[in-house]
């Protein structure tokens, strides 16, 4: 339940304020705050007894209800995104547009990737991280998906300094993790010899 049903703000709320951080109910009606971070929002909402709250970002208008606005997470966050965005193979270039329905698809498997912490390789060459891997992303139009593998660093794929039998075993593993992350993500993961096609996810993952 939420405080315009019987339940009071734990902490004075503000009106007209600059964004910040708040704790609001699911008809965006501000409980509490202003916070000085989504942490602290979100530990208020450890102690609201049993109704529903969620740390929300933006300004609370006159009436108690939140106006959300972009937080400065979520602008580092697109900003990381789009760094990634750029380290896509030179081969998606002709596809990256709004009427391309792989360019949404690729967008939710970076984010997918980026959430679950893991890098992306750049296969273009356009930075000074080449070298260190991550997971390659290929369009597929014929399958309408993309192929997805791992890069090693260039140590283990190119120089080889733990043996070709290591290399293997390793590229194996990422290879079906990378797949397993994503599937756990809600994405259509289908096996392509030792790496994986991912197809439009069941839920697809909120990266704007």
């Amino acid at each position: 339940m939420s405080a315009s049903n019987g339940h009071q703000p734990r902490t004075a709320v503000g009106r007209d304020a600059d964004a910040a951080w708040w704790l609001v109910d699911e008809d965006g009606v501000v409980l509490a705050g202003p916070f000085p971070s989504q942490l602290d929002a979100a530990v208020a909402g450890l102690t609201a007894d049993g109704w529903f709250a969620e740390p929300g970002y933006g300004a609370c208008r006159a009436d108690g209800t939140l106006s959300r606005q972009f937080s400065p997470e979520d602008r580092s966050w697109l900003a990381h995104l789009s760094s990634l965005l750029d380290r896509l193979a030179d081969d998606w270039d002709p596809l990256i547009s709004d009427a391309d329905p792989l360019t949404g698809l690729v967008c939710e498997i970076t984010a997918a990737v980026a959430e679950a912490g893991l890098p992306l390789h750049d296969c273009a060459g356009r930075t000074a991280d080449r070298a260190l891997g991550g997971v390659c992303l290929t369009p597929s139009p014929e399958r309408d998906g993309v192929v997805v593998s791992w890069t090693q660093h260039d140590r283990t794929s190119v120089g080889r300094v733990r043996g070709p039998e290591t290399d293997a075993v390793v590229q194996q593993t990422m290879n079906a993790a990378v797949a397993d992350v994503l599937s756990a993500s809600g994405f259509l993961v289908e096996a392509l010899g030792a790496v994986a096609v991912v197809r439009a996810a069941d839920n697809p993952t909120t990266w704007e």
